[in-house]
């Protein structure tokens, strides 16, 4: 087809505006509020629950929550209703408001829409037993109990870098984390008295 070009007289310009594009963004399955991947449900109770937490990890757990609703079963199974009510009785009046605010969200959907289902996303077996044994060999290198809160967040916070997945990058992350524990005394000092956050430390050894 032949292209035509307008010529205009000096110094006029065009009527014509081009009109605004609308911009879309892709919605995915998990930023639907009613989709709960039960992993982020529980790096966050973790999180909540990590002894000594800073104010910013903890609204940052609290916030991420209350985009989420959450089904019964889920708060049956994680527990994760009784540590955000358990929030609401922070000292910090910014964190007890925010987990009040959760809490009362969810309260107040189930009550109401307790008839529709959720949609659950959860690790398959085989994940979760590669990373029990991660859990198992930082647990030993850091010479603490398995089922602490530390070692906990620390393996989810290496699963959060890695995209949720049990992967290369993960695994030998984990290896670096349990090499530093082993072979070096300062670092494990400083992780057992949280004088580095748990994002961090994931952060420097990640691979």
């Amino acid at each position: 087809m032949d292209r035509f070009v307008v010529r205009l007289p000096n110094g006029e310009t065009s009527n014509k505006t081009k009109s605004k594009d609308k911009v879309y963004r892709q919605t995915t399955i998990e930023s639907l509020r009613r989709v709960v991947v039960i992993e982020d449900i529980m790096r966050y109770k973790a999180m909540l629950e990590l002894p000594g937490q800073t104010k910013d990890n903890l609204l940052q757990a609290l916030t991420e929550l209350n985009k989420k609703i959450p089904s019964r079963e889920v708060l049956k199974s994680t527990k994760i209703g009784h540590t955000v009510n358990k929030m609401r009785k922070h000292v910090d009046l910014e964190v007890s408001s925010m987990a009040a605010q959760v809490y009362t969200q969810w309260k107040t959907f189930i009550e109401e829409n307790s008839n529709k289902p959720s949609i659950e996303v959860r690790s398959d077996k085989q994940s979760e037993g590669l990373r029990d044994n991660a859990r198992r060999l930082m647990a030993e290198a850091l010479d603490v109990k398995e089922d602490c809160g530390l070692i906990d967040n620390i393996e989810r916070e290496v699963f959060h870098q890695s995209s949720r997945l049990v992967s290369i990058p993960y695994r030998r992350t984990i290896r670096s984390l349990v090499f530093a524990f082993k072979h070096k005394p300062e670092i494990r000092t400083q992780v057992k008295d949280s004088a580095v956050s748990v994002t961090q430390l994931v952060s420097n050894y990640k691979k």
